[in-house]
């Protein structure tokens, strides 16, 4: 009998550690944590020819582009199928493209990094001339850069500079504002008075008028 009770707490305690498990796990979906994204880097010595041979001479070139990405989505493993999660180096690119749109490589030595569904692929050895293109634009970068800088310093100083020239000119401004109210003011006040001298002097002239009449009998008047 004393088993029986054992086996049956035991039955009882179990769920407790299954609802236990699930609160841990709801705890960690809560959080919200970002999940660490793997990266993956691989190379590859990628055969063109017997792609681009497939398709007229007028559209090698541009066959060799979309077998790299064919290619890279079916070893790098995006379930989709989709080219455009394929990025090209512009180098690479440029290296496809030397020797035109008809005579492109027979095949090409590719370095690839995976990001969580994003493959970039550039080539693994650059040519000399790539090297110094590539030096050079990046000095050039450089170069924009210091100068964006430099100038985000000086307009900083500029603006620090001109604050309080701005209050000044407010307060200039606000004083022309007082001035040509004051004018404007002056200006009715003026016309008003005007006014009232025309009116009085209209009724003082026609009462010189009728002064100045000769005397008149009625009957001459009519």
């Amino acid at each position: 009998m004393p088993e029986k009770t054992e086996t049956k707490s035991e039955e009882k305690n179990k769920p407790e550690t299954k609802t236990e498990a699930k609160t841990e796990l709801k705890t960690k979906a809560e959080t919200g944590k970002p999940e660490k994204t793997e990266k993956l880097e691989r190379e590859y010595v990628i055969p063109l020819r017997k792609e681009w041979r497939k398709v007229p001479r007028y559209r090698r070139t541009s066959k060799a582009v979309k077998a790299i990405k064919e290619f890279l989505v079916r070893h790098m493993k995006i379930r989709d199928r989709d080219l455009d999660k394929i990025k090209l180096d512009r180098f690479l690119n440029e290296d496809l493209w030397t020797r035109g749109i008809r005579n492109p490589p027979n095949k090409i030595a590719v370095k690839v990094v995976k990001e969580g569904e994003i493959v970039r692929a550039e080539l693994l050895k650059m040519p000399d001339r790539l090297k110094f293109k590539k030096a050079r634009e990046e000095k050039i970068n450089e170069k924009a850069d210091k100068e964006a800088k430099e100038k985000k310093k000086k307009t900083g100083e500029q603006e620090k500079e001109k604050e309080p020239e701005e209050g000044e000119r407010e307060k200039s401004k606000e004083e022309e504002k007082e001035k040509e109210e004051k004018k404007a003011a002056v200006v009715e006040a003026g016309k008003e008075i005007a006014k009232t001298e025309a009116k009085k002097s209209r009724h003082q002239t026609v009462a010189k008028k009728r002064d100045s009449l000769p005397f008149r009998r009625k009957a001459m008047m009519k």
